[in-house]
């Protein structure tokens, strides 16, 4: 019950500074990506400001490029899209009305209508252009602002924080602390490496099968891919069913089975061969696992918690069974004494 307590009142908290809550974990995922890359740079000569700066640069520059390309491609693209859906939308509405079918057009047609209508008005919410609303943009900005921040000293001076941090403990509980701390932050450092390398082979093998269709918006649904892949299980079948559903009112049916039977065949390379060679047996998590504790982190803080939820259960399960590796270690070591006496 203590512990039931204790788990609702963090709940509670953490939903009530969601603004700070959300920009930490971000900050602490990219800051697993980033600092080997900081380390490397240290080694090379540069100082801990510079290779910071560097590294921070480099990480705004891609996010920024990426972002850029998207936007892009969405508004020179949007308009074909617009008419190639009316096309395909014809072309089912005189598939079905004739044989063997013969369903009555009316209702498609309006169907068809009140779609392209929508896409026609809701370009810019679509494109992600425009961002509504004053509050939302200054969360959003307050929210990069500090998540900025805090990787920025995370990857300068992560070493001397955890160091203070673990000061006031006493020297055996300093280091157990120590050794789980490490192998809970290594087990994140490969979690984040490996799930961006298995996303970014999506996201091409994605992007190739579209371009290879000429199905539009090929750089966003690419994008959209990569970044489901930080959502297990979920995040990719979401988006691949956005996928199937433009390629399927732009190119029509067969296109849509082409991208299903390239998505069917990714998830099963996923998980016999890109999970377990990639992000290895450190992070190894068993699937109910994952969907139980996706499903709870979604429940109580959405996509940001779905998307944490996972290197939090990864990094918790590395540090316990570092601690009970070591308290094997001890006992066998106390045994071997005691022999020995």
């Amino acid at each position: 019950m203590l512990l039931a307590g204790l788990l609702y009142v963090a709940g509670r908290v953490a939903s009530d500074l969601y603004l700070v809550i959300v920009p930490c974990a971000a900050a602490l995922l990219l800051t697993a990506l980033l600092q080997p890359l900081a380390r490397r740079l240290r080694r090379r000569g540069l100082g801990p400001l510079a290779a910071t700066w560097c590294t921070l640069l480099l990480a705004f520059v891609l996010i920024g490029a990426a972002v850029w390309l998207v936007t892009s491609r969405v508004e020179a693209e949007y308009p074909a899209l617009v008419s190639q859906v009316k096309h395909t939308t014809t072309q089912i509405q005189s598939w079905l009305s004739g044989p063997p079918f013969h369903v009555k057009t009316g209702n498609l047609a309006k169907l068809s209508d009140n779609i392209v209508s929508y896409l026609s008005k809701h370009q810019s919410v679509l494109a992600g252009t425009v961002l509504t609303g004053g509050r939302i943009l200054v969360e959003v900005l307050a929210g990069a602002v500090l998540c900025f921040f805090i990787s920025f000293f995370l990857i300068k001076d992560g070493d001397r924080i955890w160091a203070w941090l673990t000061s006031g403990l006493v020297a055996e509980r300093r280091r157990r602390a120590d050794l789980a701390g490490r192998a809970a932050w290594q087990a994140v450092v490969y979690y984040v490496r490996g799930t961006i390398a298995v996303a970014a082979i999506q996201a091409t093998v994605m992007g190739i099968t579209l371009a290879v269709i000429n199905a539009p918006l090929v750089a966003p649904l690419a994008l959209i891919m990569f970044l489901a892949g930080f959502i297990p299980l979920v995040g990719v079948l979401v988006a691949g069913t956005l996928a199937i559903l433009i390629v399927l009112a732009a190119k029509g049916l067969i296109a849509a089975v082409i991208v299903l039977g390239v998505l069917v065949l990714m998830n099963q390379l996923e998980g016999h061969l890109l999970q377990p060679q990639v992000i290895g047996k450190m992070v190894r998590l068993h699937p109910l696992a994952v969907i139980l504790v996706l499903a709870v982190a979604g429940v109580v803080a959405g996509i940001a918690g779905a998307v944490v939820a996972v290197p939090i259960t990864a990094a918790i399960t590395s540090a316990v069974r570092a601690l009970q590796h070591d308290d094997n270690d001890g006992r066998a070591r106390t045994a071997g004494g005691v022999i020995s006496g």
